[in-house]
């Protein structure tokens, strides 16, 4: 390992919280009503276990933090309490089983759909469009949200509510509330000179109510353009600077890997400039400095988890055994 690379977060097994879910990046224990989301280091791409990218759960954190804070005016959200720059408690709901996405531009998945001749997401598009183009406005085009190691599928809005999979009333106020969470990351990205090209969102029930759960507008689940980079890129057929994980799809799609097959091997320098990458978007993004802490990440999350627990005695109490 490069001598100046933070030990990675791979995995968690704090067995004294409870039963673990072990999710593509995030690590899970459920305490009576409340859930632990402890963020790994594992890249994911193409629904695959790729490599880790150290300091990589510090920052999804982070940057969820920042955004759950910005959007709590629009929908209420799950966190509790962040006693760790890895980890989040939340309240325990109820996940509605579709990921919500909203695309402003058509690219990626949704570009590599609309070449081959095919809606996206039941969206028909229209044609003549260049890949990374502005759309006329956001759409909403849902996927099934599989267990690890599926593939999440496209899925019709329409179909999400024939096959009673959410209610209309509810997918509604769902695609309501994305559009606006949308449009309030759109706005403040632009500030920061930055386009929000499209995002993922996922909600879950609770009482009744409509709240926004697991994580929100980060590097992992959006695209965000450096806006300067854009037009240039667009006109010559080539890609806007990208602040995202579409660079590492890129990376893997180059030496033939589109999620079968053999993951190809992924050298120590290119996981410390996707480190670096990680670090610079967060600044970026947020206009703040980014901070890894470097401490055991283990020993570290463990300490601040059993010291968050002890001054929350209710917690603890709420255990299901």
């Amino acid at each position: 390992m490069t001598p100046s690379m933070p030990k990675a977060l791979e995995e968690t097994n704090f067995s004294w919280l409870g039963d673990r879910y072990v999710g593509k990046v995030r690590d899970s224990y459920v305490r009576g009503g409340q859930r632990v989301l402890v963020a790994t280091d594992r890249l994911s791409a193409f629904d695959r276990i790729i490599t880790t990218v150290p300091g990589k759960g510090q920052i999804l954190t982070q940057l969820a933090q920042y955004w759950f804070d910005r959007c709590s005016s629009i929908v209420e959200h799950h966190v509790i309490a962040v006693p760790d720059p890895c980890v989040m408690i939340g309240r325990e709901v109820s996940i509605v089983p579709v990921e919500v996405v909203v695309r402003g531009y058509v690219a990626g998945s949704a570009w590599r759909d609309y070449a081959a001749g095919r809606a996206v997401s039941g969206v028909a598009l229209p044609a003549g469009l260049r890949e990374f183009e502005k759309l006329a406005q956001p759409i909403i085009t849902p996927s099934t949200k599989e267990a690890f190691g599926k593939h999440d599928e496209p899925i019709a809005e329409s179909e999400i509510v024939a096959r009673k999979i959410v209610s209309a009333s509810l997918w509604e106020e769902i695609r309501e509330t994305a559009l606006r969470l949308f449009k309030l990351g759109t706005a403040e990205l632009e500030s920061r000179g930055l386009l929000f090209a499209d995002t993922k969102y996922e909600f879950g029930v609770l009482d009744g109510r409509l709240v926004l759960a697991d994580e929100i507008h980060t590097l992992d689940s959006s695209r965000f353009w450096v806006a300067d980079s854009y037009e240039a890129r667009l006109q010559s057929g080539g890609s806007p600077e990208m602040l995202d994980k579409e660079p590492i799809r890129r990376w893997l799609m180059e030496r033939n890997f589109k999620g079968d097959g053999p993951i190809p091997s992924i050298p120590d320098e290119y996981r410390m400039d996707l480190m670096r990458h990680y670090t610079t978007s967060f600044t970026r993004i947020t206009g703040t400095e980014c901070v890894i802490e470097r401490s055991s990440p283990l020993e570290r999350i463990e300490r601040n988890l059993k010291d968050y627990f002890s001054r929350h005695p209710v917690s603890l109490q709420t255990h299901s055994s």
